[in-house]
């Protein structure tokens, strides 16, 4: 499993500009079983996304690629990988 960090490296203004096309972004990745929550941090300087470990490190950079806010330069992204060894039973099939 990830935990993708995003931090804002313009002002808000330049974020809202992109949101939308982010948005969409994420929900073809959602779509795909890749991401399974996402949200913005607060305070509102990033975001967090959770990736699962359906696919591989190397996979994964190359999806965040394709974000808008990284191909117009709007927040810096740190990786974490993690292998949960606890979670409540329900998440047992996603993670």
């Amino acid at each position: 499993m990830y935990v993708i960090e995003l931090t804002y490296q313009k002002p808000l203004a330049d974020i809202e500009a992109h949101l939308e096309a982010h948005r969409h972004f994420l929900d073809v990745h959602y779509e795909k079983g890749i991401f399974l929550a996402s949200g913005p941090k607060n305070p509102r300087d990033g975001g967090v996304i959770l990736a699962s470990s359906s696919v591989n490190r190397q996979a994964l950079e190359e999806i965040l690629t394709k974000d808008p806010f990284r191909q117009h330069d709007l927040a810096l992204y740190r990786i974490t990988e993690f292998s949960p060894v606890k979670c409540l039973p329900v998440l047992k099939d996603v993670l």
